[in-house]
């Protein structure tokens, strides 16, 4: 059975300082011996303060919100998969609509920082999903599907076992209009309907497809109940420590 999953997006939020005061916080307020994992995801100047309050009990585990696909070189700017695992960071969101929509952000270098992820064993969470013009035209399962064929198109069936999917529908994202359920786990079912048919059943059993976009304490329980949704990628709503709490115990029901 797959482990259901919360994962933190903090964003442009949170200095060092303040993400410290929330990591002790929520260290607190937690619940022990939990069944769901839990990522927070900080921006890069945060990471090393919020490893630091998180010490060694792996109760939460830390991400990062991009990175680039090189290890070393001349990209003033960037930060590499090397850099993230030696701070301890165990997955990187890849791939998010805002890195697309405001950085250029495509497919083709998508597939260059999974492979980069995976071979310095950060497990990506690789970000798809479509505008409201798309669903409008009812093209949601192309675009979908195009996403993932080409952002992690060239993994084996080992590799895809390893990475995390996030569906984000591009019109529920920060807009308070979240996805029903029965949206959201349509679209889940076709995306484990397409890396079973290209890497076998094994992979589709194995790889986790997580639901993003205006998530809150209010309908996590709607989506987590729904077929094929193994957790949540949480914006907003991550950023107050007894909301996030509370969407962690939520993820603890059966």
């Amino acid at each position: 059975m797959r482990a259901r999953l919360i994962v933190g997006n903090w964003k442009l939020n949170k200095t060092p300082s303040q993400a410290r005061t929330f990591i002790e916080r929520l260290k607190e307020a937690l619940p022990k011996n939990r069944r769901a994992e839990l990522v927070v995801a900080p921006p890069f100047p945060a990471l090393q303060a919020v490893r630091d309050a998180l010490g060694q009990s792996g109760d939460v585990l830390l991400g990062a919100q991009d990175m680039f696909w090189e290890d070393q070189g001349a990209f003033t700017g960037e930060v590499s998969a090397p850099m993230l695992k030696d701070l301890g960071c165990r997955y990187v969101i890849i791939g998010h609509s805002e890195r697309r929509q405001w950085f250029g952000e495509r497919d083709e270098s998508v597939a260059k920082k999974v492979k980069a992820a995976l071979r310095h064993e950060v497990f990506p969470i690789v970000c798809v999903g479509e505008s409201l013009a798309e669903r409008e035209a009812d093209r949601t399962e192309e675009t979908v599907t195009t996403q993932v064929e080409r952002g992690i198109g060239d993994c084996s069936a080992h590799a895809i076992q390893r990475l995390v999917i996030a569906y984000e529908p591009i019109w529920a994202i920060g807009t308070g209009r979240a996805a029903t359920p029965e949206q959201a786990s349509a679209v889940h079912q076709m995306i484990r309907r397409l890396i079973t048919k290209q890497w076998g059943n094994d992979a589709a059993q194995a790889v986790r497809i997580l639901y993003g976009g205006s998530v809150t304490p209010q309908n996590i329980t709607g989506f987590l109940a729904a077929p094929d949704v193994d957790g949540a990628l949480v914006g907003g709503a991550c950023l107050d420590p007894e909301a996030f709490v509370k969407m962690a115990a939520l993820a603890e029901a059966e």
